[in-house]
């Protein structure tokens, strides 16, 4: 299985969703599932992708009220045996992750995929995998990135996509994650 990970896209209505980089709309489409770690901004954005293919997302702090009522802050879900957690903001600093950790320990997941800072991020805290997809369309002191998860035989792999312009550049690095 292939999931697509992505946050902050940060489309407001007037942004058609073919600004993202065709790669991205290629990935989207052609993976088993999108996973959408908030701030889509507006319900055209929440829609788009809801069409392109089966959708997982939470709320961010800058989605309109109507997507706020309709999206849970976190959620938690499994594949192949493998717990993920969602949430947007799960901390105050971008670099100190603890807090993170700690909210994944609640919530009892292997993985736990996050948004909000705009910079891709893979970090491991004890058996704890946490994940920052980046930003698409606004990075900070990044590339353009989304994540992308593969999940096979009850193990699963992340790897960060960074995107210049419409060409996809490279896999930046991956990771192994998940118990044999």
């Amino acid at each position: 299985m292939k999931i697509t990970v992505i946050s902050d896209t940060h489309l407001k209505p007037q942004h058609p969703i073919d600004i993202l980089p065709v790669p991205l709309l290629n990935m989207l489409t052609r993976s088993d599932m999108i996973v959408h770690a908030g701030d889509f901004v507006s319900m055209d954005c929440y829609n788009e992708l809801n069409s392109m293919n089966r959708l997982i997302g939470v709320a961010g702090n800058m989605d309109t009220p109507e997507l706020k009522q309709i999206l849970p802050r976190h959620t938690t879900f499994e594949i192949d045996g493998i717990r993920i957690g969602v949430t947007h903001r799960g901390q105050l600093s971008s670099t100190n992750v603890t807090g993170l950790g700690y909210f994944a320990r609640e919530l009892k997941v292997d993985l736990l995929i996050f948004g909000h800072i705009h910079t891709p991020k893979l970090h491991t805290i004890g058996d704890i995998t946490l994940l920052c997809p980046g930003s698409p369309t606004s990075p900070r002191l990044s590339e353009p990135s989304v994540a992308e998860l593969t999940i096979q035989d009850g193990k699963v792999s992340a790897a960060i996509v960074n995107f210049q312009g419409d060409v996809c550049d490279s896999i930046s690095f991956a990771r192994s994650l998940g118990r044999k």
